[in-house]
């Protein structure tokens, strides 16, 4: 009960975030010369916060809190509990790209497999180049839909280049298959399978490894969790369960288990949610594990899904999260500013101006719901926040928060104020 009436507190003072004008336009008309150059937003936070605060996590790790007192506190409807892990997860390493190359460390070689012949083993530091030939997929020897590429040491790593884009890979096969992208034709998506038990979890890069162990076991239970739940199907559009990135949870395969000095600590915290060899730790609810989320950190608490999906989920309610405010523990994000232009701000809303705005609907967590424009011409336009935050690229939806519940949300181009998490 202390800890709730200390986070009530903490969240009720949470950066104060008073909007910013800087010198207006001069223009034509009385009107138009109100119009602001650009807003300061202020607020607190970064991402959308459902589910698992991340630094929240660490917060409560640093006090001294187990990984298991974290997630319930976070999910107190939910229990971490054991599960089956031992299945094959396919993770989209390379999304609608028209060519790539494969390379391998001497001392190794890979085995190639299409639908139309045996495996072959090739040379040794062999580099394999793979590109889009009309339907199909030109490689090494011949061109194919699908192509299954192996590797013989399961100590190498594997380089997968696109481009710019690199990813280092040591556990399960790469499967490549041509498949139709809308608007653009066909294109290559690029998966690892491997196990989610251990290997496709030693690979999550979710938090720093350098963090305490407690917020490492609780984010690889959260991860865990979210691939079970995404497990399902097969997504056409990628020929995946997950992304590697942010559309799912991001996945960087051996750059993170192999990190220096910080990389066998992230292991451990995997190994150490592991149950036996074929189930680990997840968050449940009648011994299934749930729909879970996490984000970097709250405005002070966190969000329900119906909030920001409109999507009504049980388990996920509004927790206290004080540690999100903390500067101490969230360095960057307990609070922040952000500039933002005349230009993006009128283009976000559709409108030929801003003159000001207004915060029209906030949650039970005082984050932003809805947001009105108003234009020099006296048109007006109400956005959701995600929506507005992502045209005008805020770090979340909790700005402009005021000093108390009950102040003032209106704002006039005299004293606007911005806010943003």
């Amino acid at each position: 009960m202390k800890r709730f009436i200390l986070a009530l507190i903490i969240f009720s003072l949470a950066v104060p975030a008073y909007a910013e004008l800087e010198s207006p336009v001069t223009l034509d008309s009385p009107a138009q010369s109100l119009v602001p150059k650009r807003f300061i937003f202020k607020g607190a936070g970064y991402g959308h916060g459902v589910g698992l605060s991340q630094y929240g996590a660490k917060g409560q790790a640093l006090e001294g809190r187990s990984a298991t007192e974290i997630l319930n506190y976070y999910f107190p409807d939910a229990q971490v509990a054991p599960v089956l892990d031992s299945t094959t997860v396919s993770v989209n390493i390379a999304h609608q790209v028209s060519e790539l190359k494969l390379s391998l460390a001497a001392g190794d070689y890979f085995t190639l497999n299409n639908e139309g012949m045996e495996e072959m083993a090739l040379q040794g530091n062999s580099e394999l180049n793979f590109e889009i030939n009309g339907k199909l997929i030109a490689g090494p020897v011949g061109s194919a839909k699908i192509w299954v590429i192996k590797w013989n040491n399961p100590a190498s790593v594997v380089s997968l280049v696109n481009g710019r884009r690199e990813i280092k890979l040591n556990h399960g096969y790469i499967q490549l298959k041509s498949v139709k992208a809308k608007g653009i034709g066909r294109r290559i998506e690029a998966t690892n399978l491997l196990r989610l038990h251990d290997e496709y979890l030693y690979g999550i890069a979710e938090v720093p490894s350098s963090w305490p162990r407690a917020a490492l076991e609780s984010q690889v239970i959260a991860s865990r969790t979210y691939a079970l739940m995404r497990m399902k199907n097969i997504k056409k559009a990628c020929d995946c369960h997950v992304y590697n990135s942010k559309y799912d949870q991001a996945f960087v395969g051996y750059a993170k288990e192999g990190e220096a000095r910080y990389g066998e600590l992230w292991k451990a915290a995997v190994d150490a949610t592991a149950t036996d060899s074929d189930h680990g730790l997840a968050i449940t609810v009648d011994q299934h594990p749930i729909r879970v989320f996490f984000s970097s950190s709250t405005g002070g608490m966190t969000q329900t899904a119906f909030d920001v999906w409109g999507t009504h989920i049980p388990h996920l309610l509004n927790i206290a999260d004080p540690w999100s405010v903390d500067p101490t523990i969230n360095k960057n994000y307990a609070s922040w500013r952000k500039k933002v232009s005349q230009k993006a701000m009128a283009r976000a809303f559709g409108l030929m101006d801003i003159a000001r705005y207004e915060i029209t609907e906030r949650s039970a967590s005082n984050s932003v719901l809805f947001i009105t424009g108003f234009s020099s011409d006296g048109a007006a336009k109400t956005l959701p926040v995600g929506l507005f935050k992502t045209a005008v690229k805020l770090p979340s939806s909790w700005f402009d928060l005021p000093p108390k519940a009950e102040a003032p949300e209106t704002q006039t181009p005299e004293t606007q104020t911005a806010t943003s998490p």
